[in-house]
């Protein structure tokens, strides 16, 4: 039986198991609908298949991954109106430890539409609800009670419209009074003010990086100036920038870590989720007492296995794990 929507008083520990465990911030999830179409023609209906329906959005995704690499998670989101409903729903059947803040907005969905004889995927995805502040506190202050003893809190997606541009800081100063360490995946105006607080890990791909710099960012050396720039201020301890089929840079205090990309198996199908697969990853290998670098490799491959999977679906675990092996590592 689905389980209400919690609310401010709520701050549940994860009930996946025993050890160290993750927590998550989604604070515009989404229920991600998945249709497929044989070829979509430009005039007249389109048949379609519903491939799957699923929970999403950045956190989300995260914990998910990071379960099924064995790692505990918890999720915490908003949820609103029926849609908000059923989001809660859908993590409950598949079995993710999640606590709910109720919104009165309702929770987006997005479209995600898959040509089979193309094999593209097109992703259509609506800005979702808008929060007032008082829900904005509310999450904050569950946030702040759910984070109990895990040792690293992840912030991954998109905030919603209402919110102010330091949310994301206010989350980084609760998470720190904690005693945990913040790993951040967001973009835009919030991105800018977390970073001023501070964060233990920083993952941007190469358009948020671009947000940044104000310039493209391509190489490994336009990333090891950002990457610079953000451990010598003290915005990140750990800054990794991701170069799509390049790779990524890691960087901490020690200095920078080029990782090449493995070379891939197959036919890269869809980059929808390779950031959050990565997360998950390079998460699970800190939480497990790894250096950020070979946290970071098996993030890379798994990245890699992700965009060989179509659509929004799940990465191929053995894949990644067999990648990481081919995930070349060169300090500079």
């Amino acid at each position: 039986m689905a389980r209400e929507p919690a609310r401010e008083d709520s701050g549940q520990r994860s009930k996946s198991g025993a050890g160290p465990s993750v927590l998550t911030l989604t604070m515009n999830p989404t229920i991600d609908l998945c249709w497929e179409v044989d070829h979509l023609e430009p005039i007249g209906k389109n048949r379609a298949r519903v491939r799957s329906v699923a929970a999403g959005g950045g956190g989300i995704n995260v914990a998910r991954h990071v379960l099924r690499f064995g790692t505990p998670a918890t999720a915490v989101h908003t949820a609103g109106g029926e849609v908000g409903l059923r989001l809660n729903r859908l993590l409950d059947e598949e079995g993710i430890d999640h606590v709910a803040v109720d919104i009165d907005d309702d929770t987006r969905e997005a479209l995600v539409l898959v040509e089979a004889e193309s094999r593209r995927s097109h992703h259509i995805v609506p800005p979702g609800p808008r929060l007032h502040d008082r829900e904005g506190q509310r999450c904050l202050d569950v946030l702040q009670r759910a984070v109990g003893s895990r040792p690293y809190v992840v912030a991954s997606g998109s905030l919603p419209g209402g919110l102010p541009a330091d949310f994301y800081a206010g989350v980084a100063r609760r998470v720190k009074e904690a005693g945990s360490r913040l790993i951040l995946d967001t973009s835009g105006p919030a991105l800018r003010e977390a970073l001023e607080e501070g964060v233990f890990l920083f993952r941007c791909n190469r358009t948020e990086a671009e947000s940044l710099t104000g310039q493209a960012v391509t190489t490994f050396n336009d990333a090891r100036a950002l990457n610079e720039h953000l451990i010598t201020t003290g915005a990140a301890e750990i800054a990794v920038t991701t170069l799509g089929a390049l790779g990524a840079l890691c960087s901490t205090c020690d200095g920078h870590t080029e990782l090449y990309a493995p070379p891939l198996p197959g036919e890269q199908l869809s980059d929808a989720g390779a950031g959050d697969s990565m997360v998950a990853a390079l998460t699970t290998q800190l939480v497990a007492g790894a250096d950020p670098v070979s946290a970071c490799a098996l993030g890379v491959a798994t990245a890699a296995a992700a965009v060989l999977t179509p659509s929004t679906e799940s990465f191929d675990l053995n894949l990644a794990r067999a990648l990481r092996s081919k995930v070349r590592i060169t300090s500079s």
